[in-house]
Formats: structure tokens, C-alpha cells, sequence
């Protein structure tokens, strides 16, 4: 029988409460450099806070979990103040105001539990239960998920938001008391960051200025303009508004962001505002460039109906070719020129209106509810209407992000496939996110028109050709829904035409991602499951080969054990097994007679090696076909997570994770040699998402002994993924030189279309097989 904890259950109070939490100050895209706790004085007299605590404990305490605690002294006046800080970050740039005591208590943005304690004794309570019947606790809010609160918890917080007591109540429901928005910390002197100074009169480009930073970031300031948008759902609200009477310099932006958390704000388009606020620059990451907006922000509605500034009018030609100045490292105080570099056009255009018009779509439909265009149609163009990404050097700038401020209940957001059409005008404000760069908030949303983009089916292998695919299954686990296993399996039978051997990537466990640290590493359900869909879709009996990880050790999804494996058809060729391979040994080249053979097949290439930490672990099986010996290299090289964006503020990028890439190429590249050294007529194929692009070191270090395949395509075909609006090179097939008639193929399946079996696109080399006397030939 399930047992239900009551919720912690404080009387209400008449005396001091706590009014406000905030745990994110100092992290990534904060204003503030410090966590809080702001008290209020729910009564008619002033309380004393001698002797009492604010504590803390996580939002999901273990059994090892302690509360900590911050001594108070002083007192509270009727409906006044007092200003607990917290632990200071790195980050934000506006300080508190004086607090009334101090602490150094780190707590965590999203979710935990703050106590107003009599005494300074720690609380010993881990649940809700235990805390409501421990009388010393005066008042108590839980946030996000926590475990301990009144009631059901509040709101979640974040970076950039705090919890916040709606007008003193205290109903003994957390949820219903507080509310999340802007975080707005006071003193028991009246003092806000700035120091309660009256704001400064100013204009919006002023506060925008010439760089990318507000000159007047941390100050407060009153902003005349027109509300142009409006924000009203989400954990961001706010709304935008524009300086009717612009100025004549091309730098600075006449719009701005007004952020009001979780509330939404009382205004409409039209509506003539005077806007006091804080300026802060809000980073949605950690590399990313900034917002500049107004937090903490008071308003006055002069007029209503208005008319609201024309939009800027982006067509073929406004956005220069040229992403960003590349100076090795911050732009972010660099003078804007929007007419030399696209990221300063965007910038220098921050809040203000802008609109496109008949853009295409370069991309599907995100899971995020984003649209990718291109204003530039002519710019880098792939054969089925995407942009195709070729150098570091050669960005798609006229690439814009699009997202929609129409509520879903009153519009769906549009499905769409790369290709299509965004027909009529899409207007909206422009804003920065850390996923897609700058964007236009889209209050007028154009109609998606249909350009028929059709799924690729690839020929059939004929007479003595061997087919080998290799094809990313997207975390495929026998704890997936059949519809996943059915549109795999399509893929495999129909487009790639029941493939000879196929290499699998992101094949997880039998449990998947449910059983984190269960010691479950076997897939054998989920490959026969596998399997049994590709028969059912009219495909061969295949078999697979595949060597189980160690447990959390390779990456990928928390407790999927992600790991590569085979497919191949036994009536067309045969897998040659070799006892041997497992999870830690090293598969060794020998010598053999005319040529090559490996220690273990299947065989894991150094598992041990450095280069593999936290990531997948290549395969290699030897196969036969027509009398020949194949060699086949399953791959799934560490991911691109932890790059700097190209639109940061970092010029160029960094591509951090590129250093382990390049030790998996150069341990994979020893194996080939090695194999090659044994028989130099040798047929090798490797193949999977090697997760970096064509032009990079990483792929320099295969080449030479390896042909790498994407290279034999025009220009316009070179892509088998789409992020962020452009079409792009992960998954790789390269071939030594010994097989012959060699014909390649991307299959485009999934990667442009909204509706998918994997974000990847399968690929397939048919060939030959050669040997020595193939040389004479």
C-alpha cells in the first residue's frame, strides 16, 4: 500500500515570511551575482528576527542530505523588508543591495526548499511529513520539484528567475502562494540593485548602444516607446517595444525586451509605454552572445492604439556574406558594422521588427517548434532545398531561426519538411537564443506551402556487388515503441533496398535509458526485435554481431549503454566468428596466408585507449563475400557537445570537443594501417557517425590509405544531417582502394523531414570487393 506524506503545514502567518527565493545568482545568463532569501512582515507590528534561521536543504534530499543555515538578527517593520544573501557566482553583473545578514549557502536555481527557523539549530527533516511536525519551523516554501514543501511546490526558478510570495498570502500551499518572475531583492532600507536610486531617463539606444553590451547594463533606467509584441506564455515572458523616433545611426538598435518571468504582462501592440527597469544582459548559455533586456520592470500605459513601427525588411542581398569579425576570441565590445558582418546586422537589429517574406525552409520542423529560412535562396543551395554547410570559412548567413509568439491553442505551429515555403510575411521581433542564434519572434506567421519533398530510395545491388550501409537508429531500445522498429525497418527494406551488411549506431540496451546503473548491457532483445521488423517489411532474416559494454561507460543516453553493431544477410554473406572479443580486449591484425585476419571478430579496436573514455567504441567484423575477405569498421566517435556555438561570442569558435575526436582518428587510423601493413590489397570499410564534418582534421587523419566518400558527390549532395539550418556531414563511409566499381549513396530519409524514424540520414557504398590480381585488371 502506497503511503502519501502530508505536506508541511505551517499556520499561516501574521508576522515575518519568506517573500522571495532566488538560487541562480552568478550562474549563466544571471543578472544578479548573488543567490537570496528576501523576508516580508505579514502583520501590523515589527518583528524581531533575533535568534531565528533561514535554512536550506536540496529539492530531492537523500539520506545524507543536510539542512544549512544562516543566523539572523535585527527585525522586520509592517509590510518592510530584509535581504538574506546568499552564495556569489561567477557570473551577472548587478550586486544586491545592502543585505540585512549574510550567508554563504549555495542553492540551486531550479528547485529546493527554504525554512524560516526559530533557532540555529539545523533542521534534522527530510520529507514534507517530518517537517510539518517540527513546530520550529515559523515558514517554509518549496520550489521546482522539491521534495519538502506546504502543500504542492512552487513554480520552478531559474537563472534568471526567483519565486516570489503574491501579496503576503500564506494559504499553507506553496504553489498557489508563489509566483516565478523577475528576481527583485530589497532591503529593510527600501534599496533595489543600483541602490534604489531613481531611474535614469534614457532612450532605447542608449541602453542598446554601439556594441553588442549595454553601456548602461546594471543601471536603472526609464525607456519611452510602442509595444511592438508581447510574450504571454512560458517561463520567459515579457514584451517588446520600439522607439517610434529613431535615430540615424545603423549600430544601435531601437527595440528592446522587456522580461517579466512568469507573469504576463498587461500590455498589447499599440500601446504607448514609459518602462523603468534594470538593464541586464541575459546569456541563454554559457558561450552564447547576450540579450539586452529590462528586469525587475514597472510600467505606465499613456495611450493605447497606437500605430506600431514598420518592420525591417529582410530580403536576398541585406545580410552580408560575412558571419563575424574573426579575432580569436570575445566580440562581444568590438563596434557593430551590420553592413560587413551578418551577426552584426542581427545585433544591431536586437528587439526591433523585423520580416521576411516567400522565405524556404531549410530545415523541418524542429521538436522545439522551430522554423529555419534562408534569405539568401542562392547561398550554398543543396539539391532538395536545404543550405549545405562546406568550410568553417563559408557560413550560411542568411540563415534566421523562426519561432512563433501565437499561442498553440489558438494556432498549432506548422509540421514542415526542408524545402517548403513559408509563403506571405513572417514578422516578429528579433531575439537571441543559444540554439539557432538570433531568431524572429513571430507575432505574423506566414503559411507553410508544401514543395513535395519525397523520401530517396537508392537502387539495388546487382550481380556480385556487395552493398554496406551504415545507418544511426537514434537511441534504439526494445523498450522503444514498435511504430519506431516499423519505420526503421522501412528504411532499411525500402530506400536502402535490404542492404548485405548494415552498421548500426546508437543501439542501446535491452532496457534503454530506464535502468540507470542496473548492470543491464545486454541488446540482443532490441536487435531481434529489430530483426523480426525488418521481415515483417518484406526484408531478409538478417543476423548481427555486436560485442555488449561495460555498464555507463560509453556515453550516450544515462543507463542506454549506447554501443555500434552489425546487420548482414547470411544468403548473401557470411560473418567469419572468431572467439576472443569482449568489452576491454583489444582486436589484434595477423598475418595470414595472401593476406590479412583478425584476432576476434567481431573485435573491439583498443576499448582501453584514452581516446574512447565516455564514448563508443569501434567494431570491426571480417566478413566474406564471393571468396574475398571484407573488413567492416563500425563507428560512433565522441559527440560535438561542448563546441562553441557559431554565432557565440567567441570568433572563431572553439571546437573543444574536437581534441578526442582526433585521438578516436588516430587510433582508428593505426588499425587501418595495421590491417593494410598485413595486406595491402586489403578491402576495408569504415563507416558511422564519426560526428565531425568532411573538411575537418578530424576526417584528414582517415585520409590517404582511406578514400572518404562524401567527397565523390556534388557539392550540393554532400549532407546526411541538418542542425540548425544547415545541411551537414556526420555519418561517413570511407573505402580503401583495393575494391573497385565503387558506387555511393545518401539516402535522404529523415534529416529534412518533420516527420522521422532517426535525425540521421542512412548512407550505402556498393562495390566490388578487390584483391591483388583486381590491381591487373
Amino acid at each position: 500500500m502506497a503511503v502519501i506524506a502530508a505536506p508541511a503545514t505551517a499556520a499561516p502567518s501574521t508576522g515575518p515570511v519568506i517573500a522571495e527565493v532566488y538560487g541562480g545568482g552568478g550562474n549563466s545568463g544571471a543578472t544578479l551575482t548573488n543567490d537570496f532569501v528576501e523576508l516580508a512582515n505579514a502583520g501590523d507590528a515589527s518583528a524581531s528576527l533575533d535568534g531565528l534561521s533561514v535554512q536550506y536543504l536540496p529539492g530531492s534530499p537523500s539520506g545524507s542530505s543536510r539542512w544549512q543555515a544562516t543566523p539572523l538578527s535585527g527585525s522586520v517593520e509592517p509590510e518592510g523588508r530584509y535581504l538574506v544573501a546568499q552564495s556569489k557566482g561567477a557570473g551577472g553583473t548587478a550586486a544586491l543591495p545592502s543585505p540585512d545578514a549574510n550567508g554563504s549557502i549555495a542553492m540551486a536555481a531550479g528547485s529546493g526548499t527554504v525554512a524560516l527557523v526559530e533557532g540555529t539549530d539545523t533542521l534534522t527533516c527530510l520529507t514534507a511529513a517530518d517537517c510539518a511536525a517540527d513546530s520550529r519551523i515559523v515558514d517554509l516554501v518549496g520550489y521546482g520539484n522539491a521534495t519538502v514543501r506546504e502543500g504542492s511546490p512552487a513554480p520552478a526558478a531559474s537563472n534568471t528567475t526567483s519565486v516570489a510570495r503574491t501579496d503576503l498570502a500564506d494559504t499553507d500551499d506553496n504553489s498557489a502562494d508563489f509566483a516565478a518572475g523577475s528576481p527583485t531583492p530589497v532591503n529593510a532600507a527600501g534599496e533595489e540593485p543600483g541602490g534604489g536610486a531613481e531611474p535614469t531617463d534614457a532612450r532605447i539606444r542608449d541602453v542598446q548602444g554601439t556594441t553588442r553590451l549595454s553601456p548602461l547594463e546594471g543601471e536603472s533606467v526609464r525607456v519611452p516607446g510602442v509595444v511592438t509584441a508581447t510574450k504571454t506564455f512560458g517561463s520567459a515572458r515579457g514584451f517588446w517595444l520600439q522607439d517610434p523616433e529613431p535615430d540615424d545611426d545603423p549600430r544601435t538598435s531601437e527595440g528592446l525586451f522587456v522580461f517579466t518571468g512568469s507573469v504576463t504582462p498587461s500590455v498589447a501592440p499599440g500601446d504607448a509605454v514609459s518602462v523603468a527597469g534594470v538593464v541586464a544582459e541575459y546569456y541563454p548559455s554559457q558561450q552564447s552572445q547576450s540579450t539586452t533586456q529590462l528586469t525587475g520592470a514597472t510600467w505606465t500605459v499613456e495611450s493605447s492604439g497606437n500605430a506600431v513601427p514598420e518592420p525591417v525588411v529582410v530580403t536576398e542581398g541585406t545580410l552580408p556574406e560575412r558571419s563575424a569579425p574573426q579575432v580569436g576570441g570575445n566580440i562581444e565590445d568590438l563596434p557593430l558594422e551590420p553592413e560587413r558582418y551578418a551577426l552584426d546586422f542581427w545585433e544591431a537589429h536586437e528587439g526591433e521588427l523585423v520580416s521576411v517574406t516567400d522565405a524556404r525552409l531549410v530545415s523541418r520542423s524542429t521538436d522545439y517548434n522551430e522554423l529555419y529560412v534562408t534569405t539568401e535562396p542562392d547561398q550554398n543551395p543543396s539539391a532538395r532545398g536545404g543550405s549545405v554547410y562546406l568550410d568553417y570559412d563559408r557560413p550560411n548567413t542568411g540563415i534566421v531561426k523562426i519561432e512563433s509568439l501565437i499561442p498553440f491553442s489558438q494556432r498549432p505551429f506548422p509540421k514542415a519538411n526542408t524545402g517548403d515555403t513559408l509563403a506571405g510575411i513572417t514578422s516578429g521581433p528579433v531575439e537571441y537564443d543559444s540554439f539557432g542564434g538570433y531568431t524572429i519572434m513571430a507575432n505574423l506567421l506566414g503559411d507553410v506551402k508544401d514543395n513535395g519533398l519525397e523520401r530517396e530510395v537508392t537502387r539495388k545491388q546487382r550481380l556480385g556487388e556487395l552493398a554496406v550501409a551504415t545507418y544511426n537508429v537514434e537511441n534504439l531500445s526494445a523498450r522503444d515503441e514498435q511504430a519506431k522498429f516499423d519505420a526503421l525497418a522501412a528504411g532499411v527494406v525500402e530506400n536502402l533496398a535490404s542492404p548485405d551488411i548494415v552498421t548500426l549506431e546508437e543501439i542501446q540496451d535491452n532496457n534503454g535509458p530506464d535502468g540507470v546503473g542496473d548492470g543491464v548491457v545486454a541488446a540482443d532483445e532490441t536487435l531481434d526485435r529489430f530483426v523480426a521488423a525488418i521481415v515483417a517489411a518484406g526484408g531478409p532474416r538478417y543476423q548481427w554481431r555486436q560485442i555488449d559494454p561495460q555498464d555507463l561507460t560509453d556515453g550516450g543516453q544515462p543507463g542506454g549503454n549506447i554501443r555500434v553493431g552489425f546487420l548482414f544477410n547470411p544468403k548473401r554473406v557470411s560473418f567469419v566468428d572468431r572467439p576472443g572479443g569482449d568489452a576491454t580486449t583489444a582486436v589484434d591484425v595477423q598475418r595470414k596466408l595472401g593476406g590479412a585476419r583478425l584476432s576476434a571478430s567481431p573485435g573491439r579496436i583498443d576499448p582501453e585507449n584514452a581516446a574512447w573514455e565516455d564514448s563508443r567504441k569501434p567494431l570491426v567484423g571480417e566478413f566474406r563475400f564471393l571468396g574475398q575477405t571484407v573488413f567492416v569498421v563500425a563507428n560512433h566517435f565522441a559527440s560535438k557537445g561542448g563546441d562553441e556555438p557559431t554565432h557565440g561570442r567567441n570568433q572563431p569558435p572553439a571546437r573543444g570537443s574536437e581534441v578526442q575526436r582526433l585521438q578516436q582518428a588516430e587510433v582508428l587510423r593505426g588499425f587501418v594501417d595495421d590491417v593494410l601493413e598485413a595486406d595491402r590489397f586489403a578491402n576495408i570499410v569504415v563507416a558511422g557517425d564519426l560526428n565531425d564534418f568532411q573538411f575537418s582534421p578530424t576526417l584528414a587523419k582517415l585520409r590517404g590509405p582511406l578514400e572518404v566518400l562524401i567527397d565523390t558527390l556534388p557539392k550540393s549532395e554532400r549532407y546526411s544531417y541538418v542542425y540548425e539550418g544547415n545541411s551537414q556531414v556526420l555519418d561517413h563511409m570511407l573505402i580503401s582502394r583495393a575494391p573497385f566499381g565503387v558506387d555511393y549513396d545518401v539516402v535522404h530519409i529523415n534529416a529534412e523531414f518533420a516527420e522521422q524514424a532517426s535525425d540521421h540520414d542512412p548512407q550505402v557504398v556498393r562495390f566490388r570487393p578487390g584483391g591483388w590480381w583486381s590491381w591487373w585488371l
